[in-house]
């Protein structure tokens, strides 16, 4: 079989790509090395649809962040995916960042930034109470907003396999070779054909590249690590707030989550592994000493998790988006780092554009279908609505995650969705199982349990993310 297209990366830009393309009577597959969808970069970052006033004028980054950033409340609700246009706010602590205030204020205005305004102390304080004393002034963002990215990512992927993409997981690219018109991808599942390929890898997308002999895609993974607080704080602020960038990017933020939590951070800073996720002790503490500067109150007593997340960064400081000059069946779609979220949609639309304006004759799909269905979430429910669920599905009535009331009903559809959970993080990020106070503490072994039923497997084969990363073990074997 020969694919039209090819997706390498499984994150926000491949799911909503492959979605795109699902419109089109094409043959797409969905390639991702891991276990599931959004294990890379978008599992991990801030969540937050920026407004595009960071992005210097006339840089993809600029151009794809206003219209992402435009088009995705109507995408999250077509895709059942919570959304808050909360606003942004970037404080000044000096007159000099008050010149940065002003340098940014025009940035937005040149890139098409609506409602944009710049405030004095007094404004400020009315906004958000609990802004640091030392804070002079600030500019203010209307347009901005949060979204969870792994629920984008997920519902995206689960729309697109809907609509008839094939989504193979476990699936990494070893090789590229090109003869005929055709690329064969050598992967860990053996060979896979496709008339085009869209390198959607992140952090490893400069590798994916250099296998069609194109060196063009220079990529540094930058780290950033952060912390969630509990739910008990997550009024804190009611816009997320920045603090003025630096080169390193757009610095520690204080913001609400979509769940109801309160997020600080990230750090920056580049490393060497395009896979090391792993948090420090200096890291974490900066985002604490960085996060206390933006706003009073903030105390990571409520920390109930910290993470680092990664970002594919480009050394052309700007996302590379495009036919490759080696191969123009080959697209790249790299060094997606922020705004990377919020231009999403308009770069899957983009890309889809690329490979549909390249066939002479393409066809609508007749059954496409563009709305993920509402996903039952027992915590939304009023009493009616969990009350009917129970009566035509008793499982909706045991409750496996007490801190964030989830029930075994909404597990076992998150595991039978398409492209559905195949580990204990994959439940987690569909049903928030595990992400309460207790972090799996109690909840855990029965997910466990859920899965290894489901999948008709051990228990002790289930794993927490894939890759070997096994919860239970056979001390006989």
């Amino acid at each position: 079989m020969i694919y039209d297209v090819a997706i390498i990366g499984a994150g926000v830009i491949g799911s909503l790509t492959a979605r795109e393309l699902s419109r089109y009577k094409l043959k797409t597959a969905l390639l991702e090395a891991s276990n599931d969808v959004a294990m890379g970069a978008t599992k991990a970052n801030s969540g937050i649809v920026h407004a595009g006033f960071d992005a210097v004028p006339g840089t993809l980054k600029a151009k794809f962040n206003v219209k992402g950033t435009a088009m995705m409340a109507k995408y999250c609700e077509m895709l059942s995916v919570p959304y808050k246009n909360n606003g942004s706010i970037v404080v000044a602590f000096s007159e000099e960042e008050k010149h940065t205030l002003r340098v940014l204020y025009e940035r937005g205005l040149a890139n098409g930034v609506e409602k944009l305004r710049l405030i004095d102390r007094e404004e400020l304080v009315g906004l958000e109470p609990n802004i640091a004393d030392e804070a002079v002034g600030a500019l203010v963002a209307p347009t901005a907003g949060i979204v969870c990215p792994y629920e984008l990512t997920i519902a995206a992927a689960e729309n697109a396999v809907s609509n008839g993409v094939e989504f193979k997981r476990n699936c990494r690219v070893t090789g590229i070779a090109f003869s005929d018109g055709v690329f064969t991808l050598e992967t860990t599942l053996g060979e896979i054909k496709s008339r085009y390929v869209i390198n959607a890898a992140g952090t490893h997308s400069g590798e994916v590249s250099k296998m069609i002999g194109d060196d063009s895609v220079e990529i540094v993974p930058r780290a950033g690590e952060y912390f969630i607080l509990d739910k008990a704080v997550g009024n804190l602020v009611s816009h997320t707030i920045f603090q003025c960038p630096t080169e390193l990017g757009k610095g520690v933020l204080v913001t609400g989550t979509v769940d109801g939590n309160l997020l600080i951070g990230p750090t920056a800073s580049d490393i060497e592994d395009a896979d090391d996720t792993a948090t420090t002790l200096e890291g974490l503490n900066e985002v604490k000493r960085l996060a206390s500067k933006s706003c009073k109150n903030v105390s990571t007593r409520n920390a109930i998790t910290s993470f680092s997340g990664l970002r594919a960064h480009a050394k052309s400081n700007d996302f590379i988006i495009g036919p490759s000059s080696a191969n123009d069946h080959f697209i790249n779609a790299a060094g997606i780092e922020s705004p990377g979220l919020s231009s999403a949609p308009a770069i899957a639309v983009y890309l889809a554009y690329l490979i549909c304006n390249d066939f002479e004759k393409i066809d609508l799909n007749p059954d496409f279908d563009g709305v993920r269905h509402d996903v039952f979430r027992f915590r939304h429910a009023s009493d009616e609505e969990r009350a009917a669920a129970i009566a035509e599905n008793p499982a909706y009535g045991r409750i496996i995650c007490r801190c964030e009331t989830v029930t075994e009903g909404e597990i076992i559809d998150a595991i039978r969705a398409p492209a559905g959970a195949r580990d204990v993080d994959g439940v987690k990020r569909r049903t928030r199982a595990g992400m309460g106070r207790c972090q799996g503490g109690f909840c855990g072994s029965k997910v466990v349990e859920i899965l290894a039923r489901e999948l008709g497997k051990e228990v002790n084969e289930i794993t927490k993310f894939g890759n070997g990363s096994f919860i239970l073990f056979d001390k006989s074997k």
